[in-house]
């Protein structure tokens, strides 16, 4: 008998081979197999290291990751580090450490800042093109001769400046000659495009902050959709997996790779090939897909930062975080993430998901792979008078109903007991089939009770129950089969571990909580429920257990030793979900 499992909660059953995924991105992938578009298979996860990555991104993660192992290629982990000034290390350590806990490794670790001198090499040559010109526009003038989606816009007055002159004041732009928002270099497209995004879009801005990885060598940085497109052409990316909100910016993709053209034109990638770094160019095809949206939820960076700086949250990741660090630490395991994006499939029709479908898919995950122990979290204490008031004895449990290879533990049981207060009822409700005057119930393992006696205090409170014990009722006894309506869990006053446990809910108390037309924000719907937490007591095997370890305490919900605060001789335990969905009719 062991009070451990005999292997982690985190390892999955033994299943057999999952059938071929079947979508239409993987079709495309199979048809360039087949038809020798391509021999070898790259993809990339380019995540903004601008903040914590949510639950959103998962899909991302696993699509990009997964599509390379299945078929045989490569996924690198490249971050688009192009806007220093929102930018921190911190979110880079934090994202590398998301996308492990996942279950994924990178081919290489790549940065857009690492191909800054390929793309100022390749913005000269869309110069000499006659393809760019450096514009002294200001933002609020660019926008005001944009147009609209029925209008085209209006050409820039130094549109037409000579190759020379443009070389000129675009290298006098990396030289840091200007300030900040005074010149832009700006795509030469087509002004009248029916896609805004084509409208002379600007390709480089002035920016004189320092940046993580290359200090003050640039005043100058590349836009986000020219660096995107010029980074997957740089590192051969077959397929470029992106959300549908990229789609329209799928032409100017497009418009960057082919203009520069990378694949023919290996001086561009000199500085690269100096670096030791081989020469990959090729041309990628960017592929759209529907995003990630769960309702109860809000998945904007912009959105979960503010919460975090007003306080609201205790940080990043606070477990009511739709944030990946702050699921792991509300105990939400990556088989049971991986087995929610399965589930969903891959498509080009955006949907809202039921929150409830992620918690089926941590209760279907955790059931299966967390062992069993029991705990009280609002306790009453309950005294069996014809045992012993010294008595105490050890009961063998086993760790997981369903699953005898995670063998059993030894459980102490003595004479005074915690229950939970609501599997008591003075005055039962209809159908209540726990514990009342007079009545009887099995505790789990332990036999059979009858309460004889409540005890009140001045308030009138119920604080003790007292009653005794069947001797003959205990499991493997002759009475054990007596019929009884209720079984109710328990631990042993004398020792068990007090511990601080945070039952956690949804953050937010309707279902579309970005929904401002009636005039309040997504702050206004923030549950004052989210968080209770209460001191209760545990088995000591739970108490033991090492940090982000989960179990279904019995009866309760699955909970998981914090990430952070647990400790054995203080333990943390966060609820991760009940055993059945409680917001069913809420909404």
């Amino acid at each position: 008998m062991s009070d451990t499992p005999s292997r982690p909660a985190s390892t999955p059953p033994v299943a057999e081979e999952a059938p071929l995924k079947q979508d239409f991105v993987r079709q495309i992938v199979r048809d360039d197999l087949a038809s020798g578009k391509h021999d070898f298979i790259r993809t990339r996860f380019p995540p903004e290291p601008n903040g914590y990555l949510h639950i959103g991104h998962a899909k991302a993660i696993c699509l990009d990751f997964g599509i390379a192992a299945e078929f045989g290629g490569t996924c690198n982990l490249r971050f688009d580090d192009t806007n220093p000034a929102k930018e921190d290390p911190e979110y880079v350590r934090a994202i590398q450490d998301d996308v492990r806990w996942l279950g994924f490794e990178w081919h290489e670790l790549r940065h857009s800042s690492d191909y800054f001198e390929v793309y100022y090499l390749a913005a000269e040559k869309l110069i000499r093109q006659g393809d760019a010109f450096v514009c002294d526009l200001s933002q609020e003038e660019v926008r005001a001769t944009r147009g609209t989606l029925t209008e085209p816009g209006t050409e820039s007055p130094y549109r037409n400046r000579s190759v020379e002159e443009n070389l000129d004041l675009f290298r006098r732009m990396r030289a840091g000659e200007f300030a900040d928002g005074s010149r832009t270099l700006r795509a030469k497209i087509d002004m009248a495009s029916g896609n805004i995004n084509m409208r002379d879009p600007a390709i480089y801005r002035i920016k004189k902050v320092a940046h993580q990885n290359t200090g003050d060598e640039w005043p100058i940085y590349p836009m986000y959709d020219y660096a995107h497109a010029l980074g997957d052409a740089v590192e051969g990316i077959t397929h470029s997996l992106c959300t549908l909100e990229f789609e329209d910016h799928r032409p100017l993709y497009d418009w960057c790779v082919d203009r520069v053209d990378l694949a023919g034109h290996p001086e561009l990638m000199e500085p690269l090939v100096r670096r030791g770094v081989p020469n990959t160019a090729a041309k990628p095809r960017q592929i759209e897909f529907s995003r990630l949206n769960i309702n109860y939820t809000v998945m904007s960076k912009r959105k979960l930062m503010a919460l975090v700086q007003a306080g609201l949250v205790d940080g990043w990741d606070d477990p009511r975080m739709p944030t990946l660090q702050g699921i792991r630490r509300r105990g939400y395991t990556p088989a049971s993430l991986r087995l929610f994006v399965d589930r969903l499939g891959v498509s080009k029709q955006n949907s809202v998901i039921d929150f409830s479908v992620l918690e089926g898919c941590l209760r279907e995950d955790l059931d299966a792979t967390a062992p069993r122990r029991m705990a009280v979290v609002d306790p009453l204490k309950l005294v069996i008078t014809n045992l012993p008031d010294g008595h105490e004895e050890s009961l063998e449990f086993p760790n997981h109903p369903k699953d005898p290879s995670f063998g059993s533990r030894e459980v102490p049981f003595s004479a005074q007991l915690w229950i939970e207060r609501d599997d008591f009822a003075e005055v039962p409700p209809k159908g209540f089939k726990r514990l009342v005057p007079g009545g009887e119930v099995r505790l789990r393992g332990a036999g059979i009770f009858r309460c004889d006696e409540v005890v009140k205090d001045e308030a009138g409170e119920v604080v003790e129950l007292r009653g005794s014990l069947d001797p003959e009722s205990r499991p493997g006894m002759e009475g054990a089969n007596r019929k009884v309506k209720g079984t109710i869990h328990w631990v042993s006053a004398r020792h068990a571990v007090a511990a601080e446990i945070r039952l956690y809910d949804r953050l937010f108390n309707v279902a579309d909580p970005d929904d401002d037309s009636d005039g309040r924000t997504y702050q206004d719907h923030l549950n004052p429920d989210s968080r209770k937490v209460v001191r209760g007591w545990v088995e000591p095997s739970a108490a033991g257990a090492e940090p982000e370890h989960s179990f279904q305490f019995e009866r309760l919900g699955y909970f998981i030793a914090d990430r952070h605060d647990h400790a054995a001789g203080a333990p943390v335990f966060n609820r991760s979900v009940t055993l059945r969905d409680t917001w069913a009719g809420k909404a």
